[in-house]
C-alpha cells in the first residue's frame, strides 16, 4: 500500500510540537545516503514509514518517533567516515554529472567505501586537498565561515605581482555586488613570467579566487589546495585519498 502526502495544512497540525523533516532528509542526516539518492529510493517505492510506503522524498517524519525502512529493513546510523582525496583536475565535484563529464568518484570507484559526500567543493580545473564525509554535521561544521578552519591555496598566476598588487589582493574585492574577502596573500615563487601565489580563505564561495583575482586582472594558470586547517595535503599522490586519523580529525575540528 502507499499513501500519498497529506496537505501542508494536516502536516502542521499533525506535528504536536514534534519537529519534521521530509523523510529523504531524515535518511541523509543519518549517513545512510545522499539526499537525492534518498529521494530516488522514496521515488521508487523501497522507503516506508511506519510500515507503510511512501512515494513522496518530502513525506514528513517525526526523527526518533517514526520509524523508516528500506527495502524492508530498518537502516542503522552509519560510521561516521572521513577521506582526504588529492583531486586531480578535470574532474567535476559531484555524484552525477548532467553533461556526462567525469566526477571525483572516479577515484573511489571500487574501494568499498560506504555512501560519503564532498566537503565543500573544488571547480574542474582546480586540484588538491578535498574531503569526503558521510556526516553532515561535520561538514556543515567544516564549511561554515564562522566555526570552519581556514583554507589554503597555492595558485599559479599570470605575472609577477609587487608589493603594491599583494597588498590590495589581501584587502579582497567585491565582484558583481558580492563580497570576496581574504585571509592573506603572499608570494611564493616566481619565474620570469609568472608566480605562485599562497592565498588563504575563511569561506569559499563559488569560484572564489578566480573571481577574486580576475577583478586585478589577474589570470590563473593552477590552482591547489594544499590545507584545510592543520590539515595539509602533504605527498599524497594525485587521484588517491586515504582515511584520516583521529588525531587529524579531532585538530580539524578543534574549537
Amino acid at each position: 500500500m502507499t499513501v500519498p502526502p497529506p496537505p501542508k495544512a494536516s502536516r502542521r497540525a499533525a506535528t504536536g510540537g514534534v519537529a519534521r523533516h521530509g523523510v529523504a532528509r531524515v535518511l541523509s542526516k543519518q549517513g545512510i545516503a545522499s539526499r537525492a539518492e534518498a529521494a530516488r529510493w522514496v521515488c521508487d517505492g523501497r522507503v516506508a514509514v511506519n510500515g507503510v510506503v511512501v512515494n513522496d522524498p518530502e513525506f514528513p517524519v517525526r526523527q526518533g518517533i517514526d520509524h523508516i525502512a528500506v527495502d524492508g529493513r530498518e537502516p542503522s546510523t552509519a560510521e561516521r567516515v572521513v577521506i582526504l582525496l588529492n583531486k586531480p583536475r578535470g574532474l567535476v565535484t559531484t555524484a552525477r554529472d548532467e553533461r556526462g563529464r567525469d566526477t571525483v568518484y572516479r577515484c573511489l570507484e571500487g574501494a568499498g567505501l560506504p555512501w560519503l559526500a564532498p566537503v565543500g567543493r573544488l571547480d574542474q580545473a582546480s586540484e588538491g586537498l578535498l574531503l569526503f564525509t558521510n556526516d553532515p554535521g561535520l561538514a556543515t561544521r567544516i564549511t561554515d565561515p564562522a566555526t570552519g578552519p581556514t583554507k589554503t591555496y597555492h595558485v599559479q598566476v599570470d605575472r609577477i605581482p609587487d608589493a603594491a598588487l599583494l597588498a590590495a589582493l589581501a584587502g579582497g574585492a567585491e565582484v558583481e555586488g558580492e563580497r570576496l574577502p581574504v585571509v592573506s596573500v603572499r608570494l611564493l615563487r616566481s619565474g620570469r613570467r609568472n608566480a605562485w601565489l599562497e592565498v588563504v580563505l575563511d569561506e569559499g564561495r563559488n569560484r572564489h579566487l578566480r573571481r577574486l583575482l580576475g577583478a586585478f586582472g589577474i589570470g590563473v594558470l593552477r590552482l591547489v589546495r594544499v590545507a584545510i586547517g592543520d590539515l595539509a595535503l602533504g605527498s599524497l599522490p594525485k587521484g588517491q585519498w586515504r582515511h584520516l586519523s583521529d588525531d587529524e580529525l579531532k585538530q580539524l575540528i578543534q574549537p
